[in-house]
């Protein structure tokens, strides 16, 4: 074997082995951004009381809990499925598109059943075109929740001083910090599920082409 030729074995075998072991850590960071984006959107916890607010509770996209003045028993209310229960009209496009941005990332994963049909190159940019997507959603998502904060059941539990994008005397919980979190992870899984595609399209460069 021609020197030239071996050296061209040896890079293609690295740079395929490394294209691997990439696309295994993305597929990875992938399904546990799907289990956190999932979490984002059940959970509760978006806004809640501080030690300032008039009444104990929490909120989440569409489930919330007040607490009752005289007994201090947390009330809850909320389901998405029942948009009347929702107190805010922002809060019901906050959850629609943050409950799109969650199917498309669930979507990517149905998607890895691709690799077993089609070329590995076209699954990823179809997995990076839907992890863009679903950050464009949670960006709008995160962005149109606050408009929701001077519905009158946010006001009960934060103070009459809540406007809308401005949360009075409650705190912004984990749920939201770990949603404005997913957006610069879809994004950067996005990216480099784009550059594993362009990868794949081409292995190996003409220079070291074999015969």
């Amino acid at each position: 074997m021609l020197p030239a030729q071996e050296a061209a074995k040896i890079y293609h075998t690295n740079y395929v082995r490394n294209a691997r072991a990439v696309g295994v850590l993305w597929t990875v960071f992938t399904i546990t951004f799907a289990v956190i984006t999932v979490v984002v959107f059940i959970q509760p916890y978006w806004i809640g009381d501080s030690v300032n607010t008039p009444q104990a509770g929490y909120f989440g996209l569409f489930h919330y809990c007040i607490g009752n003045a005289l007994t201090s028993e947390l009330i809850c209310k909320g389901s998405p499925l029942d948009f009347s229960s929702i107190p805010s009209g922002a809060f019901k496009t906050a959850m629609f598109f943050v409950g799109i941005s969650m199917l498309l990332v669930v979507g990517c994963i149905v998607c890895f059943s691709l690799f077993f049909f089609c070329n590995a190159g076209s699954v990823y940019k179809i997995c990076a075109w839907l992890q863009l997507a679903s950050s464009t959603c949670m960006v709008i998502g995160c962005m149109i929740y606050p408009d929701g904060w001077d519905s009158e059941e946010v006001k009960r539990m934060c103070g009459q001083r809540t406007d809308k994008y401005t949360l009075g005397n409650c705190t912004v919980r984990w749920a939201y910090i770990l949603a404005i979190i997913c957006i610069m992870d879809s994004l950067i899984l996005s990216f480099l599920a784009f550059s594993l595609g362009n990868r794949q399209d081409k292995l190996l460069p003409e220079d070291f082409e074999l015969d």
